[in-house]
């Protein structure tokens, strides 16, 4: 990234940080993830690799800037893998994995998204079907499905456009 580009997305290219600032980055941020829905403990699991500078960090290391257990760290990484915000990875040469959040991490999640919305659309037209579409209950259902598929048409030309407008400010694709 050009040092304009990082200026202009408001990142600054001084790598000495105050451990206690971004404590309390980190844990102002996983309020609002928190607040969105996520479980605390990845919600501050999350937002810990995502101001790391490489945006890794070990088992170990999570746990003692969090002052949080291996076992705490373990159930938020096992969430947070299984929503498809960070990822494991083995340290060459050793047995410890580190987790690591990818600078794309957003477009793979709701990337992921499509493919629930299309159950439940396929779930919603049984219910309609089922609960009948004269029915109050069957014309709530079919407006929702009429949401969902809505939002599915929209979704994959918003992905796009975020795409392009990735690869203007980062120079990545």
């Amino acid at each position: 990234m050009t040092d304009a580009k990082a200026d202009e997305a408001g990142m600054s290219r001084d790598m000495s940080r105050d451990p206690e600032v971004v404590s309390r980055f980190v844990e102002h941020f996983a309020a609002q993830l928190v607040e969105a829905g996520m479980p605390r403990m990845p919600a501050r699991v999350f937002a810990a690799l995502l101001a790391a500078d490489d945006g890794a960090l070990s088992s170990a290391d999570l746990g003692e800037q969090l002052k949080i257990s291996p076992a705490a760290v373990s159930g938020a990484v096992r969430y947070l893998a299984q929503v498809h915000l960070v990822s494991r990875q083995r340290e060459p040469g050793s047995r410890r994995e580190r987790y690591q959040v990818h600078s794309d991490q957003w477009y793979e999640v709701l990337g992921n998204r499509e493919l629930i919305l299309k159950r439940w659309q396929d779930a919603l037209r049984e219910g309609v079907a089922t609960l009948g579409a004269d029915t109050r209950a069957g014309r709530r259902l079919a407006e929702t499905l009429a949401f969902f598929q809505f939002v599915e048409s929209e979704f994959s030309e918003l992905l796009e456009r975020w795409r392009v407008r990735r690869e203007e400010l980062f120079g990545e694709g």
